[in-house]
C-alpha cells in the first residue's frame, strides 16, 4: 500500500502551518516564543492553563470570532506576471496595528512588494471589494496610491542610459 501525495505536502490554513487534520503545527517556532505568546494570552483571559492543556475562555472565544470576522480574506484577480505599475504607501495609526498587519498581508497576496514597510509597489488595479471594504473600515483615507509611468522594478540598463546606474 503506497501513501497519497497530499500527506507529504506541506499545508497551511490563514498563513500558518497545519497538520492533515487542520490543526496548527509549532514545530518551526521557539519555545521561548510560544511561551511568551500564550503568557500574553493568559494575561488578557483568552486561554487557561488546566493540567496539561490550554483551552480558550468565552472571552476568547468572543475575541477571536469577532477579529475573524472584522477582517475578511480578499483574493486578487491578477496574474503573478502582472507589471508593478502601482505604488501604494499608507500611514495607518498605531491603535489599528491588526488593520495594518491585514493590510500588509494582502498586499503580499496582491504580489506587491515592499519596498519600506509602509511603501508597497504591484499591480494594478487593486480589486473593487477590496477599495470597497478599505472604505467601509475608514482606512482608504490613510492609504495613497500613484500609478507609475513605467513598471518597477527598472532594470539596470535603462538607468544607466538615462546616467543613473
Amino acid at each position: 500500500m503506497s501513501i497519497p501525495d497530499y500527506m507529504f505536502r506541506r499545508l497551511t490554513y490563514k498563513g500558518m502551518s497545519v497538520d492533515m487534520f487542520g490543526l496548527p503545527e509549532f514545530r518551526n517556532y521557539k519555545i521561548n516564543s510560544l511561551n511568551v505568546a500564550f503568557s500574553r494570552l493568559k494575561k488578557k483571559h483568552y486561554v487557561t492553563f488546566t493540567g496539561s492543556s490550554w483551552k480558550l475562555t468565552k472571552n476568547g472565544e468572543k475575541y477571536f470570532k469577532k477579529r475573524s470576522a472584522r477582517l475578511p480574506i480578499f483574493n486578487s484577480t491578477l496574474e503573478k506576471g502582472s507589471s508593478k505599475n502601482l505604488l501604494l504607501i499608507f500611514d495607518i495609526p498605531e491603535a489599528r496595528k491588526a488593520e495594518r498587519e491585514w493590510l500588509r498581508f494582502h498586499l503580499k497576496k496582491f504580489n506587491y512588494t515592499m519596498i519600506q514597510q509602509s511603501a508597497w509597489v504591484g499591480p494594478s488595479p487593486l480589486p473593487q471589494e477590496f477599495l470597497d471594504y478599505l472604505k467601509n473600515i475608514k482606512l482608504r483615507d490613510c492609504i495613497k496610491t500613484f500609478k507609475l509611468a513605467r513598471s518597477y522594478p527598472w532594470s539596470s540598463n535603462e538607468q544607466r542610459k538615462k546616467g543613473q546606474g
